[in-house]
């Protein structure tokens, strides 16, 4: 039986990181592996508070360990900080879990995506299926975006969407396990040996994409990712990022998926994958002016992605106080 590590990784959300750990904990039962939480730097006492939690479960050092990663490097820096840590042993793992502070996973979920990756030596990543606290199923099965994929997911029109089928980002919910482009890290096994051959998440990407970027890297090294419907995950959501409250898109998102573009697609790539965005969007407003209804979509949105697209360079990512 292959070793697991656990990662979960907390930004100011100490109770729920440690529902998620407990729940992990609990799905490592006849498992070899244990649980490292990283507190990425959240500064409100997020770490003392997990560490006491730790200690009044009663959780074995060798099992479980709660670590500070120093800074708020984004979701990809905390992550390949609690990799490095390996197990709490000691022990290099076979295998490394990331496990969202707001993912529980339901029973047998482990344990189901251990057992699938033994039973398919071609996928590197396998994840997990979420669901809402709502019961409604989220979306979490994807093709690797391109520009064609821009234009269909912005206009939002039935033509384009049956031209431009193959090139729909978001699959439809997949009803049986199988290999997709990406799939959401909220609940994400990944051998070590890929992370050996690929890298770790490039720390370039401070939140978003991140996940996107590592599952192309390992598809152009050869490994598969696979979406598998056997392991439930109950996920919550934007927990730590607040996007369910954003009143304007964060510009690390912008950042970040012009990085994607530009890592993968060229700068004339990204150029293009904007234009297509764009020429998208204008489709879609047409149809709202023709029907006589106010568009939807982040204020600003539209404005703020060309002028990132059209800066020199992305800007480093500034934390500030109190955000991821």
């Amino acid at each position: 039986m292959p070793s697991v590590h656990v990662v979960v990784l907390n930004w100011r959300t100490p109770e729920m990181s440690l529902q998620a750990a407990e729940a992990a904990l609990r799905e490592l039962q006849g498992l070899d592996g244990g649980l490292t939480i990283v507190d990425n730097d959240s500064g409100d006492g997020s770490f003392e508070t997990m560490q006491a939690g730790v200690q009044a479960r009663g959780w074995p050092a060798d099992r479980v360990a709660v670590v500070q990663s120093g800074w708020n490097g984004g979701y990809g820096a905390g992550n390949n900080h609690g990799i490095r840590q390996g197990l709490p042993d000691g022990r290099r793992a076979d295998l490394v879990y990331l496990l969202n502070s707001d993912a529980i996973p339901q029973p047998g979920a482990i344990r189901a995506l251990v057992d699938y990756l033994a039973a398919h030596p071609q996928a590197g990543i396998a994840c997990s299926r979420l669901r809402g606290t709502d019961d409604e199923p989220h979306s979490t099965a994807f093709r690797f975006p391109s520009a064609a994929g821009e234009f269909e997911s912005e206009s939002r029109t039935g033509p384009i969407t049956r031209l431009l089928r193959r090139k729909m980002v978001a699959l439809p919910q997949p009803e049986t396990s199988g290999r997709v482009d990406w799939s959401a890290g909220a609940s994400m096994m990944i051998r070590m040996d890929v992370l050996d051959r690929i890298g770790l998440f490039d720390e370039g990407f401070f939140l978003y994409y991140e996940e996107t970027d590592l599952c192309r890297r390992a598809a152009l090294a050869g490994w598969q990712t696979h979406y598998v419907v056997e392991s439930l995950v109950l996920h919550i959501g934007s927990v730590s990022t607040g996007m369910k409250e954003w009143k304007r898109v964060p510009d690390y998102w912008y950042d970040s998926r012009r990085r994607y573009f530009e890592k993968h697609h060229g700068r004339l790539g990204a150029l293009w994958a904007t234009v297509a965005h764009l020429g998208g969007a204008g489709v879609f407003r047409l149809r709202c002016l023709l029907s006589r209804r106010a568009p939807d979509g982040a204020p600003g949105h539209l404005s703020h992605l060309t002028r990132h697209a059209l800066r020199s360079q992305p800007k480093p990512v500034h934390v500030e106080k109190g955000k991821p």
